[in-house]
Protein backbone atom coordinates (compact mmCIF):
# COMPACT_ATOMS: atom_id res chain seq x y z
CA UNK A 1 0.00 0.00 0.00
CA UNK A 2 1.51 3.30 -0.72
CA UNK A 3 2.26 5.77 2.60
CA UNK A 4 -0.92 8.26 2.40
CA UNK A 5 1.64 10.74 4.48
CA UNK A 6 4.22 10.84 1.40
CA UNK A 7 3.51 13.95 -0.02
CA UNK A 8 3.73 13.02 -3.88
CA UNK A 9 4.71 16.91 -5.25
CA UNK A 10 7.90 16.79 -3.08
CA UNK A 11 10.77 15.25 -5.09
CA UNK A 12 12.92 15.98 -2.39
CA UNK A 13 11.45 12.39 -0.94
CA UNK A 14 11.78 10.79 -3.63
CA UNK A 15 14.08 7.14 -3.49
CA UNK A 16 17.36 7.62 -4.62
CA UNK A 17 18.64 5.55 -7.98
CA UNK A 18 20.45 2.79 -5.11
CA UNK A 19 17.46 2.65 -3.15
CA UNK A 20 15.58 1.48 -6.22
CA UNK A 21 17.98 -1.34 -6.91
CA UNK A 22 17.45 -4.01 -4.96
CA UNK A 23 15.09 -6.52 -5.97
CA UNK A 24 14.65 -4.68 -9.41
CA UNK A 25 16.62 -6.99 -11.33
CA UNK A 26 14.30 -10.15 -10.44
CA UNK A 27 13.14 -10.35 -13.97
CA UNK A 28 16.79 -9.71 -15.78
CA UNK A 29 17.73 -12.27 -18.16
CA UNK A 30 20.66 -15.01 -18.12
CA UNK A 31 23.95 -13.74 -19.29
CA UNK A 32 25.72 -15.70 -22.69
CA UNK A 33 29.21 -16.16 -23.32
CA UNK A 34 28.35 -16.50 -27.19
CA UNK A 35 31.17 -13.40 -27.66
CA UNK A 36 33.96 -15.58 -25.81
CA UNK A 37 37.27 -15.40 -27.87
CA UNK A 38 36.06 -12.62 -30.43
CA UNK A 39 37.22 -9.29 -31.32
CA UNK A 40 34.71 -6.62 -32.99
CA UNK A 41 36.13 -3.13 -34.58
CA UNK A 42 33.45 -1.06 -35.00
CA UNK A 43 33.25 2.00 -37.37
CA UNK A 44 31.16 4.64 -35.91
CA UNK A 45 29.37 7.39 -37.83
CA UNK A 46 31.22 10.73 -36.12
CA UNK A 47 34.36 8.97 -37.40
CA UNK A 48 35.79 7.38 -33.71
CA UNK A 49 36.32 3.60 -33.99
CA UNK A 50 35.47 1.31 -30.94
CA UNK A 51 37.34 -2.15 -30.22
CA UNK A 52 35.83 -5.10 -28.12
CA UNK A 53 37.67 -8.14 -27.37
CA UNK A 54 35.57 -10.72 -25.23
CA UNK A 55 37.00 -13.06 -22.74
CA UNK A 56 35.01 -14.93 -20.31
CA UNK A 57 32.58 -12.20 -18.50
CA UNK A 58 35.08 -9.22 -19.58
CA UNK A 59 35.64 -6.75 -22.31
CA UNK A 60 38.82 -5.24 -23.51
CA UNK A 61 37.50 -2.05 -25.13
CA UNK A 62 38.77 1.13 -26.93
CA UNK A 63 37.67 4.29 -27.67
CA UNK A 64 39.63 6.92 -26.86
CA UNK A 65 40.87 5.73 -23.75
CA UNK A 66 41.07 2.10 -23.22
CA UNK A 67 40.66 -0.70 -20.44
CA UNK A 68 39.35 -3.97 -19.58
CA UNK A 69 36.43 -4.52 -17.27
CA UNK A 70 33.53 -6.91 -16.39
CA UNK A 71 31.13 -6.64 -18.55
CA UNK A 72 27.33 -8.33 -19.32
CA UNK A 73 26.34 -9.54 -22.17
CA UNK A 74 22.52 -10.24 -23.15
CA UNK A 75 21.15 -12.48 -26.39
CA UNK A 76 18.16 -10.39 -27.83
CA UNK A 77 17.72 -11.76 -30.78
CA UNK A 78 19.59 -14.59 -33.23
CA UNK A 79 22.91 -12.89 -33.99
CA UNK A 80 21.96 -9.22 -32.01
CA UNK A 81 23.62 -8.88 -28.68
CA UNK A 82 23.51 -6.47 -26.09
CA UNK A 83 26.77 -5.76 -24.09
CA UNK A 84 27.01 -3.56 -20.86
CA UNK A 85 29.86 -2.47 -18.58
CA UNK A 86 31.22 0.37 -16.11
CA UNK A 87 34.53 1.09 -16.93
CA UNK A 88 37.08 1.09 -13.63
CA UNK A 89 39.28 4.14 -14.87
CA UNK A 90 35.87 6.16 -16.11
CA UNK A 91 33.46 5.90 -13.45
CA UNK A 92 31.77 8.92 -14.96
CA UNK A 93 30.76 6.33 -17.90
CA UNK A 94 29.09 3.43 -18.67
CA UNK A 95 29.17 2.02 -22.12
CA UNK A 96 26.53 0.25 -23.70
CA UNK A 97 27.12 -1.78 -26.55
CA UNK A 98 24.40 -3.41 -29.47
CA UNK A 99 26.15 -5.54 -32.06
CA UNK A 100 24.25 -7.13 -34.52
CA UNK A 101 26.28 -9.88 -36.20
CA UNK A 102 23.44 -10.44 -39.30
CA UNK A 103 23.52 -7.10 -40.30
CA UNK A 104 26.76 -6.30 -39.81
CA UNK A 105 25.72 -3.38 -37.95
CA UNK A 106 26.42 -2.27 -34.61
CA UNK A 107 24.98 0.61 -31.73
CA UNK A 108 27.47 2.39 -29.23
CA UNK A 109 25.58 4.21 -26.45
CA UNK A 110 27.82 6.11 -23.85
CA UNK A 111 26.48 7.40 -21.19
CA UNK A 112 27.92 10.04 -18.82
CA UNK A 113 27.68 11.75 -15.33
CA UNK A 114 28.43 15.58 -15.70
CA UNK A 115 27.24 19.25 -14.89
CA UNK A 116 24.07 20.06 -17.61
CA UNK A 117 20.46 19.22 -17.85
CA UNK A 118 19.77 16.55 -17.14
CA UNK A 119 22.49 15.26 -15.20
CA UNK A 120 23.11 12.20 -17.04
CA UNK A 121 23.49 12.74 -20.69
CA UNK A 122 23.76 10.39 -23.49
CA UNK A 123 25.40 10.37 -26.65
CA UNK A 124 24.71 7.66 -29.52
CA UNK A 125 27.17 6.33 -32.21
CA UNK A 126 25.29 3.96 -34.91
CA UNK A 127 28.56 2.18 -36.76
CA UNK A 128 29.47 -1.03 -38.91
CA UNK A 129 31.29 -3.99 -37.49
CA UNK A 130 34.23 -4.40 -39.55
CA UNK A 131 35.00 -7.47 -41.33
CA UNK A 132 31.11 -7.63 -41.67
CA UNK A 133 28.89 -6.91 -44.63
CA UNK A 134 26.94 -4.02 -43.46
CA UNK A 135 23.34 -5.10 -45.00
CA UNK A 136 19.61 -3.59 -44.82
CA UNK A 137 18.44 -0.66 -43.11
CA UNK A 138 21.26 1.89 -40.97
CA UNK A 139 20.78 1.95 -37.10
CA UNK A 140 18.73 5.31 -36.91
CA UNK A 141 16.43 7.14 -34.43
CA UNK A 142 12.85 5.78 -34.61
CA UNK A 143 9.44 7.36 -33.67
CA UNK A 144 7.62 3.84 -34.03
CA UNK A 145 6.93 4.01 -30.76
CA UNK A 146 4.84 7.45 -30.21
CA UNK A 147 1.62 7.31 -28.99
CA UNK A 148 2.12 3.38 -27.22
CA UNK A 149 1.22 2.96 -23.73
CA UNK A 150 3.12 0.08 -22.31
CA UNK A 151 3.17 -1.99 -18.49
CA UNK A 152 6.76 -3.12 -17.86
CA UNK A 153 6.85 -5.68 -14.86
CA UNK A 154 10.12 -5.59 -13.22
CA UNK A 155 9.96 -8.31 -10.48
CA UNK A 156 6.70 -9.10 -8.41
CA UNK A 157 7.48 -6.10 -6.53
CA UNK A 158 7.88 -3.61 -9.42
CA UNK A 159 6.06 -2.38 -12.17
CA UNK A 160 6.07 0.68 -14.38
CA UNK A 161 3.90 1.83 -17.12
CA UNK A 162 5.22 4.46 -20.37
CA UNK A 163 3.32 6.83 -22.38
CA UNK A 164 5.63 7.50 -25.55
CA UNK A 165 4.79 11.11 -26.16
CA UNK A 166 7.05 11.96 -28.89
CA UNK A 167 10.58 11.72 -30.42
CA UNK A 168 11.93 14.02 -27.30
CA UNK A 169 9.02 13.22 -24.12
CA UNK A 170 8.03 10.39 -22.32
CA UNK A 171 5.85 9.83 -19.17
CA UNK A 172 6.31 7.23 -16.49
CA UNK A 173 4.27 6.24 -13.53
CA UNK A 174 5.25 3.60 -10.96
CA UNK A 175 2.63 1.39 -10.91
CA UNK A 176 3.81 -1.40 -7.75
CA UNK A 177 7.19 -0.95 -5.83
CA UNK A 178 8.64 1.76 -3.77
CA UNK A 179 8.45 4.50 -5.67
CA UNK A 180 4.25 3.69 -6.15
CA UNK A 181 2.25 6.71 -6.90
CA UNK A 182 5.31 8.89 -8.21
CA UNK A 183 5.03 9.35 -11.89
CA UNK A 184 7.19 12.59 -14.51
CA UNK A 185 8.12 13.32 -17.95
CA UNK A 186 11.65 12.58 -18.80
CA UNK A 187 13.92 13.01 -22.06
CA UNK A 188 13.80 9.96 -24.31
CA UNK A 189 15.62 8.68 -27.20
CA UNK A 190 14.57 5.52 -29.94
CA UNK A 191 16.91 3.90 -31.90
CA UNK A 192 15.04 0.85 -34.34
CA UNK A 193 17.91 -1.81 -34.41
CA UNK A 194 15.72 -4.61 -36.35
CA UNK A 195 12.03 -4.66 -37.42
CA UNK A 196 10.32 -4.35 -33.97
CA UNK A 197 13.28 -4.05 -31.93
CA UNK A 198 14.17 -0.73 -30.17
CA UNK A 199 16.87 0.74 -28.15
CA UNK A 200 14.98 3.31 -25.67
CA UNK A 201 16.78 5.34 -23.54
CA UNK A 202 15.99 8.02 -21.44
CA UNK A 203 17.50 10.49 -19.11
CA UNK A 204 15.61 11.84 -15.15
CA UNK A 205 15.59 15.41 -14.38
CA UNK A 206 14.58 14.51 -10.71
CA UNK A 207 17.03 11.71 -9.69
CA UNK A 208 20.46 11.88 -11.23
CA UNK A 209 20.16 9.25 -13.69
CA UNK A 210 19.59 7.79 -17.19
CA UNK A 211 18.91 4.13 -18.49
CA UNK A 212 19.30 2.33 -21.95
CA UNK A 213 16.81 -0.56 -22.58
CA UNK A 214 16.91 -2.90 -25.70
CA UNK A 215 13.08 -3.53 -26.44
CA UNK A 216 11.37 -5.96 -28.22
CA UNK A 217 7.75 -4.83 -29.28
CA UNK A 218 7.49 -7.79 -31.86
CA UNK A 219 4.50 -9.73 -29.57
CA UNK A 220 2.56 -6.48 -28.18
CA UNK A 221 1.24 -9.58 -25.44
CA UNK A 222 4.67 -10.26 -24.54
CA UNK A 223 6.94 -7.40 -25.03
CA UNK A 224 10.68 -8.04 -23.63
CA UNK A 225 13.19 -5.86 -22.64
CA UNK A 226 16.68 -5.93 -20.94
CA UNK A 227 18.84 -2.63 -19.61
CA UNK A 228 20.42 -0.45 -17.59
CA UNK A 229 20.10 2.29 -14.93
CA UNK A 230 22.96 4.57 -14.61
CA UNK A 231 24.07 7.67 -12.18
CA UNK A 232 24.85 8.81 -8.52
CA UNK A 233 23.62 7.60 -5.10
CA UNK A 234 21.85 9.04 -2.32
CA UNK A 235 24.95 10.76 -1.92
CA UNK A 236 25.19 12.74 -5.21
CA UNK A 237 28.80 11.44 -5.23
CA UNK A 238 29.28 7.91 -6.18
CA UNK A 239 28.25 6.04 -9.61
CA UNK A 240 25.41 3.52 -9.66
CA UNK A 241 25.40 1.26 -12.32
CA UNK A 242 23.22 -2.09 -12.34
CA UNK A 243 21.44 -4.01 -14.88
CA UNK A 244 17.47 -5.46 -15.36
CA UNK A 245 15.03 -7.15 -17.11
CA UNK A 246 10.97 -6.63 -17.82
CA UNK A 247 8.21 -8.38 -19.35
CA UNK A 248 5.66 -5.91 -20.28
CA UNK A 249 2.39 -5.64 -22.68
CA UNK A 250 1.01 -3.27 -24.99
CA UNK A 251 -1.87 -1.64 -22.88
CA UNK A 252 -3.08 1.28 -26.03
CA UNK A 253 -2.22 3.03 -29.04
CA UNK A 254 -3.25 6.66 -29.26
CA UNK A 255 -3.32 7.57 -33.26
CA UNK A 256 -2.98 11.43 -33.73
CA UNK A 257 -4.81 12.90 -36.89
CA UNK A 258 -2.13 13.76 -39.11
CA UNK A 259 -1.63 17.55 -38.58
CA UNK A 260 -1.42 16.94 -35.38
CA UNK A 261 0.47 14.23 -34.71
CA UNK A 262 3.75 14.17 -32.35
CA UNK A 263 5.87 11.87 -34.56
CA UNK A 264 5.57 14.21 -37.39
CA UNK A 265 7.63 16.55 -38.93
Amino acid sequence: MPDTALNLSDTSTWLPLDGLAPGFDANKAPTVGDLHGRSFVLHCADGTTFSAKFTGARIEWGHGASGTDDCETFLVDDDLYYVQFHPRTRQERAYTVFLDLRQGRALVVVTEIGDGIPRVGQTFLPATIEGLEARGEEIAPSTSLVGRRVMWVYSTAHAYEHVYLSPHWYTWQCLAGPEKGLADTDENSVYQLRPGIYVFTWREKVIPCASVTVADHRDVRALRSHGVLFGLDATGQTPTHFTFGAHGRLLSTTVHPAPYDPAGD
